[in-house]
C-alpha cells in the first residue's frame, strides 16, 4: 500500500505505515482485523472454554513499579453527604423495602491489565520537511493540537493551556469501536527461557517459534508469556521489582531485526504478562539520539502496532500447551472512554 496525500505531514518515518490506511486513520493495523479474520478466529473455538486474561486491577500493589501509576481507590457515590452503600431507601420513604449500593472509581489507567493506545508514546520527528522536528505520533497528529495535556513544553518553557485535556485523535476510544475480536497466537517464553530474565532478541524469538510450531500471520493478535503476572501475584501486591525484571524475560527494542520482524509479520498487537514488553529500561543507544523505549516507538509511532501490558497469561498458556495449541480466540476491547490514551481490559480468551 502506498501512502496517501496527507495534510499533516510531508515525510513519514523510515519504514512506518503512515498514510497506509488513509490520510486521517487513527486505527493503524487494526485495519488489518477483518471479518475474516475474526472468523479465523472463531475457528480456533473448539471446546468453548474461556479464560480471563486480567490481573485483579490492584495488582501490582503500590507504587513502586512506577511512581505515575496508583491503586484504584474504590468508593461509594454520596446522596446528599451520606454513603451510598448499603443504604435503606426507608431513610427517604418508609414504604420502600430497598437497600441500594452505588460507587466510583478514582483509576490509572495503565496501572494493571492495559493496553496502550497509539496516543500513548509520540516522537520528535521533523514530518513536515522543515529541517526541525515536531512532537508527533502515529500518521503525523501533533501535540498540542490532537493529543492536548495541561502544560504546554516549548524549548525548555512550561506554559499552561487553556484546552481540554485529552486525546482528540487517536484516544483509545477508536479502539474500543472496533471492539478488538479476533485470531491470537501464544509465544511461550517461560516455557522455553524460565525466569531467566534472558533478553529476547529476534535469533531467539525465532527459536521458540520453530520449536513449538507457531505462526504468525498479518492480522493477528501475538501473547508473549515470561511468567511476570504469575509472579505479582505470587508477591500479593507486595512487588519486589528488582526480582520481577531480573527474573522474566522481555523482548530486546534495540534488536533491528526483530523490529523488522514485527514490522513483516504484519502482526496487530503485542500482548505480554510483563511491565512494558519490551525490555525496560532498554539496552544503551549507540546513536547521538534515540527512543527510551525502541519498541513503544516503532510500534506506536511507526506502524499503528498495539501493546498490551501485564496482561494474566498462564492459565491459558499452560492449557495451550497441554493441548499442543497455540491459537486462539481473542476478545479484548478497551474502556470506550473518549480522550483517554490507555485503558484497563478485561481480555477474553476462547479455546
Amino acid at each position: 500500500m502506498g501512502a496517501a496525500a496527507n495534510p499533516r505531514w510531508k515525510r513519514r518515518p523510515e519504514g512506518s505505515t503512515w498514510g497506509d490506511f488513509g490520510p486521517d486513520d487513527e486505527l493503524g493495523r487494526l485495519n488489518l482485523v477483518t471479518p475474516a479474520k475474526v472468523m479465523q478466529g472463531i475457528a480456533e473455538v473448539r471446546t468453548g472454554r474461556t479464560f480471563c486474561l486480567s490481573l485483579p486491577l490492584d495488582y501490582p500493589g503500590g507504587a513502586i513499579l512506577s511512581p505515575r501509576r496508583h491503586p484504584p481507590e474504590l468508593m461509594p457515590t454520596m446522596r446528599g453527604n451520606k454513603p451510598n452503600m448499603n443504604y435503606p431507601l426507608r431513610c427517604d420513604d418508609p414504604t420502600l423495602t430497598d437497600i441500594v449500593c452505588d460507587d466510583r472509581v478514582l483509576l490509572t489507567l495503565q496501572y494493571s491489565t492495559q493496553w496502550d493506545s497509539l496516543a500513548h508514546v509520540g516522537q520528535m520527528f521533523d514530518a513536515d520537511g522543515d529541517g526541525k522536528p515536531e512532537d508527533v505520533y502515529y500518521n503525523g497528529f501533533r501535540a498540542e493540537q490532537d493529543i492536548i495535556g495541561p502544560t504546554l513544553y516549548r524549548d525548555g518553557e512550561e506554559i499552561p493551556s487553556n484546552q481540554q485535556t485529552g486525546a482528540r485523535r487517536l484516544g483509545v476510544e477508536n479502539m474500543a469501536v472496533t471492539c478488538v475480536q479476533g485470531r491470537a497466537v501464544m509465544i511461550d517464553l517461560e516455557a522455553n527461557f524460565g525466569r531467566t530474565g534472558k533478553l529476547i532478541g529476534y535469533d531467539d524469538l525465532m527459536r521458540v517459534i520453530e520449536k513449538d510450531k507457531v505462526v504468525v500471520e498479518e492480522g493477528d493478535f501475538v501473547c508473549l508469556r515470561t511468567g511476570f503476572a504469575q509472579m505479582l501475584l505470587e508477591m500479593n501486591r507486595q512487588p519486589d521489582a528488582k526480582k520481577l525484571f531480573s527474573s522474566t524475560t522481555s523482548l530486546d527494542g534495540r534488536d533491528p531485526k526483530l523490529l523488522q520482524w514485527i514490522t513483516d509479520s504484519g502482526l496487530v498487537a503485542l500482548l505480554a504478562d510483563n511491565y512494558g514488553v519490551e525490555s525496560v529500561p532498554a539496552r544503551p543507544c549507540m546513536d547521538d539520539v534515540c527512543a527510551s523505549l525502541p519498541l513503544h516507538a516503532h510500534c506506536l509511532f511507526k506502524l499503528g502496532v498495539y501493546l498490551g501490558e501485564m496482561w494474566y497469561l498462564t492459565e491459558l498458556a499452560d492449557y495451550l500447551r497441554a493441548e499442543g495449541r497455540n491459537r486462539f480466540l481473542l476478545t479484548a476491547p478497551p474502556l470506550r472512554l473518549p480522550g483517554a490514551v490507555g485503558s484497563p481490559a478485561t481480555p477474553v480468551a476462547t479455546v
